[in-house]
């Protein structure tokens, strides 16, 4: 029997980074933004929280006379 498990997880990260001083809340939010889409603040992140939203396993019973397969699935 083969069975193919899936897993969704929720990960929380943190990352600690420098910002200037002077900037508001709106340019605070930008300065982020920026930083994690320029791909600098993901050398920083360190994920210290892993949540599963849900796992999920598919029984997959392959049929060697028809090579056809039933499949159910499972909520774990």
């Amino acid at each position: 029997m083969k069975v193919i498990v899936t897993v969704v997880e929720k990960i929380t990260s943190e990352a600690h980074i420098d910002i200037p001083d002077d900037l508001n809340q709106s340019a605070i939010k930008q300065h982020i933004v920026d930083r994690y889409n320029s791909g600098e603040m993901v050398t920083d992140m360190n994920i210290f929280q892993v949540d599963f939203e849900s796992i999920s396993a598919r029984i997959v019973q392959e049929h060697s006379s028809s090579k056809s397969a039933s499949i159910g699935e499972v909520r774990l």
